[in-house]
């Protein structure tokens, strides 16, 4: 029996897809969710092959629940946006429904997936995550899972931002959050009016910094508000000088 979950904040169109579903005797839908918060926690329990995705929903995107979820199921998503729902398909996703979608319209994604589910699951959500075009919501929040814990950390808050290995550490200043992106989508993502990439390592939010301090010769760190010194690059440096105009 093929296992699945609904994820939309809209009741019609949560009802739509289970009355869709009727028809397909192998398919069982364990649970419904109105938000993504509910969607991580469905998915981690009853480990689906395949949910039903809206893209736009309150509290967290779509994308950004996908984030927070180490071996995603398979997605077809459902959505009111086209332009959203392209960039999707584009980057993989097995298919994408845009609503109000028919029956048919229905019937096919599921028979592409069935079709193709054996070989298609983890590389196409992989692919998914990873060529996802950056979202506009990424430029003011970043989600993060700690725990049980769902975080959403307003960019203003973020102090500066550590490569580790596969993931980032993001520093605030309370807390420290770890994150599996890279130094470069974050890089892309955020303003390059308020973050600064001033070494491999590291990057800095311009508002943290208090000064810039030479460690030995031709060597400097930033010292941030919060007593933190980042070192910078010769790179960094030089892009430091000409952003803050000295």
């Amino acid at each position: 029996m093929i296992r699945c979950v609904i994820i939309d904040d809209e009741p019609l169109a949560r009802s739509i897809v289970k009355e869709y579903l009727q028809t397909h005797s192998n398919i069982e839908l364990v649970q419904e969710c109105s938000d993504g918060f509910e969607g991580v926690k469905a998915i981690h329990q009853h480990h689906p092959d395949l949910i039903f995705l809206d893209i736009q929903m309150p509290k967290i995107s779509g994308f950004e629940m996908l984030e927070l979820i180490d071996e995603p199921p398979a997605i077809i998503f459902t959505t009111a946006f086209d332009e959203h729902a392209m960039k999707a398909f584009e980057a993989s996703a097995i298919d994408y429904l845009l609503k109000p979608f028919s029956k048919e319209r229905f019937d096919k994604a599921l028979n592409k997936w069935m079709q193709k589910k054996e070989n298609t699951l983890a590389t196409n959500t992989g692919a998914l995550l990873k060529n996802l075009s950056p979202q506009t919501d990424e430029q003011n929040r970043v989600v993060v899972k700690t725990g049980n814990q769902i975080r959403i950390i307003p960019v203003t808050e973020i102090s500066y931002i550590e490569a580790c290995d596969d993931y980032v550490k993001i520093h605030t200043a309370a807390e420290v959050f770890m994150k599996k992106k890279t130094m470069n989508h974050f890089e892309t993502v955020l303003s390059e009016k308020e973050f600064v990439r001033v070494h491999r390592s590291y990057l800095v939010q311009l508002s943290h910094i208090m000064r810039i301090e030479l460690m030995e010769k031709e060597s400097y760190c930033a010292l941030l508000k919060s007593g933190i010194k980042i070192p910078l690059s010769k790179t960094g440096y030089a892009k430091l000088k000409v952003v803050l105009g000295i």
